[in-house]
């Protein structure tokens, strides 16, 4: 059975105007842009599982083009990562690659090489018990964005707006924070 999954594996999608699907996603944000009359100030990704991937390259790789991303199920940016032609990185998806907050950040810096203006704000929302993208890389997505960010690995704030959800805040406060994460207890790979 072949996988229908986003390309955040090759290297090519790891690399700004790399020719394969990020090249393909942004194309059609430039249509819609100009065919449409589209606000610039207005786009967002959003995605789940390698969406969620997806979403959370294309803040990496196009962070002037977007405003902010929804991440939900994901990994961190560069995790998923082969070395053997494979569309699966079993490490990654197991939670098992484990990074400082520097390393992650670095492999969003390196996908936009000499990149100076403000990164996108991102959402990260994970299922504890997610069996597909394993929990721990929702604790490694939120270090990737808050080094990406500038950010202590300190929360600013932190409540629960339903019973299982806990929503984390980092860089303020408010509703425009840069990161917010929502971790849903007993939650697996389906929000």
């Amino acid at each position: 059975k072949k996988m229908n999954c986003f390309d955040n594996w090759s290297d090519e999608s790891k690399v700004r105007g790399g020719q394969t699907d990020p090249v393909s996603l942004m194309s059609m944000v430039t249509y819609a842009l100009q065919q449409y009359h589209g606000d610039p100030d207005r786009v967002f990704a959003v995605g789940s599982s390698s969406g969620a991937m997806m979403t959370n390259a294309m803040l990496a790789l196009y962070p002037e083009v977007f405003k902010a991303g929804a991440a939900f199920m994901g990994v961190p940016f560069g995790c998923f990562a082969t070395t053997d032609g494979s569309s699966w990185n079993s490490a990654c998806a197991n939670g098992q690659l484990i990074r400082t907050p520097q390393q992650w950040g670095d492999l969003v810096r390196a996908a936009y090489p000499g990149y100076q203006g403000p990164w996108p704000r991102i959402q990260i929302w994970h299922g504890t018990e997610d069996n597909i993208l394993r929990y721990p890389n929702f604790q490694e997505q939120i270090k990737q964005w808050t080094n990406v960010h500038g950010l202590s690995q300190t929360p600013s704030y932190t409540d629960r707006p339903q019973w299982n959800w806990t929503r984390t805040r980092y860089g303020g406060t408010g509703v425009q924070v840069p990161v917010e994460e929502i971790s849903i207890q007993g939650v697996g790979h389906d929000l």
